[in-house]
């Protein structure tokens, strides 16, 4: 097995990790192979069921894990560090920098068949690539959509916004002449969907190029960013409070916000927590600064890694590419409950299509859509090494701005500062720009 790399040493763009061997895959004498899998997405276990009865080589063994920051990377980090992490676990796309600095995944570049890289999404194969190198393999990729309500836009004579400008004149619509509603939310406990409108207007918070870590969370599109939200705040033209919680789903359960900006898997989420709400709502492209140029983020999606406990790394990979790619694996998924995940393997988009009711949607064919988006998200983004350290000073922030104390750009600036420290005692290399 290759030895550790110094954390200091350039991994083509100082993206400095671990190495791992790859052992043998297969089946053994002794009978199937044997391989482990962690997640805590919906479905999982229909999908290991399915796999399991496919063929007889590899047999996995599943667990549920929670979800969340602090309970099921905590339990994967744990047992990474006692050295018995699972075969294979589920890492969102913000958190596979971290986990690879850390050396829990392995480096899959030499296991990732061409016939698999050639049906991944390009762009979401980008975001778990660093300086080359896979790290972890997309399952789904959510891009940022515009989530509203057709019997409001049309009572009360609005038409779909398709610039933030035309967004912003809505909102003032909204604020005029509907007392006590708002046209959408700004979520001060999420910053990643902060991150996906930062991304869209052509922000890099964090990249690797010049053999460092570079980090300028507040560039000047953050900027422009953070001064059209604050400016609709100031302006009180938007709620400003969790997008976790009981306020948020009273503002969405009784019609107090008329849109939502969240990823394409939101569509299927709002069916199955709303379902008195079917033929209200339907979905159009995010609204865009250079509509001749159109850009989106992302919000949401899941990934697939190996990690350096494996003993078997080829039969992981043979598991995982079935995982995203085989239509069986999607249909059993889809099994366990709605869903409107896009999947990263864009053949499999007529498999979710198929099997999404049109109906809730007023009959229509949201999986066009996200086609059409997936196509513009862009391909500069990097997550950060500790995006959780991050996202929890960025989300104290905006909380205290849509209390009217400090403004969305100091949260960022705080989120800056509170960042460094972490990428310092990792042993990277960085460089820090302010403005």
């Amino acid at each position: 097995m290759p030895g550790r790399l110094s954390r200091r040493s350039v991994l083509a763009a100082a993206l400095a990790l671990p190495l791992a061997g790859c052992s043998g895959g297969g089946s053994t004498s002794s009978g199937p192979v044997r391989i482990t899998f962690w997640s805590a997405l919906r479905g999982s276990q229909q999908v290991v069921d399915a796999f399991n009865r496919s063929q007889k080589r590899i047999q996995v063994v599943f667990q549920q894990i929670p979800g969340g920051q602090q309970v099921g990377y905590a339990k994967l980090s744990n047992a990474a560090r006692a050295g018995n992490a699972p075969d294979v676990a589920t890492l969102e796309y913000p958190q596979v920098p971290g986990f690879a600095i850390d050396g829990v995944t392995r480096d899959l570049t030499g296991l990732l068949s061409d016939r698999l890289r050639a049906k991944l999404l390009p762009q979401a194969l980008g975001l778990t690539t660093f300086g080359g190198r896979v790290f972890t393999v997309p399952l789904d990729v959510e891009p940022m959509v515009l989530h509203y309500r057709t019997d409001l836009f049309e009572q009360h004579g609005l038409r779909v916004p398709r610039t933030w400008d035309e967004f912003a004149a809505a909102a003032r619509v909204v604020r005029d002449k509907v007392p006590g509603r708002r046209l959408a939310l700004f979520p001060t406990d999420d910053p990643l969907q902060f991150a996906a409108h930062s991304w869209q207007a052509g922000a890099r918070w964090f990249d690797t190029s010049q053999g460092a870590w570079n980090v300028s969370l507040a560039d000047a599109p953050t900027r422009r960013v953070a001064e059209f939200w604050q400016g609709l705040l100031d302006d009180d033209l938007l709620f400003a409070n969790a997008f976790l919680g009981r306020q948020s789903d009273a503002q969405i359960g009784q019609g107090l916000v008329f849109a939502r900006l969240t990823g394409a898997w939101d569509a299927g989420a709002q069916m199955k927590a709303r379902p008195a709400q079917k033929g209200k709502w339907a979905i159009a492209p995010l609204p865009q600064w250079d509509p001749a140029h159109p850009v989106v983020g992302t919000h949401g999606g899941s990934t697939f890694a190996i990690t350096k406990d494996c003993a078997h790394p080829e039969a992981a990979m043979e598991f995982i590419e079935w995982q995203v790619s085989n239509p069986d694996s999607l249909r059993a998924r889809l099994s366990s409950g709605t869903s409107s995940q896009y999947p990263a393997v864009p053949a499999l988009v007529d498999v979710g299509r198929a099997a999404f009711d049109r109906a809730y949607y007023g009959g229509q064919d949201i999986y066009s859509l996200f086609d059409a988006e997936a196509a513009k998200i862009g391909d500069d983004w990097t997550w950060g090494p500790r995006m959780t350290a991050t996202q929890r000073v960025m989300a104290d922030g905006f909380a205290l701005a849509g209390a009217g104390e400090g403004t969305l750009l100091d949260a960022v600036r705080e989120a800056q500062r509170g960042t460094m420290p972490d990428l310092v005692a990792l042993g990277l290399a960085t460089t820090e720009h302010s403005s």
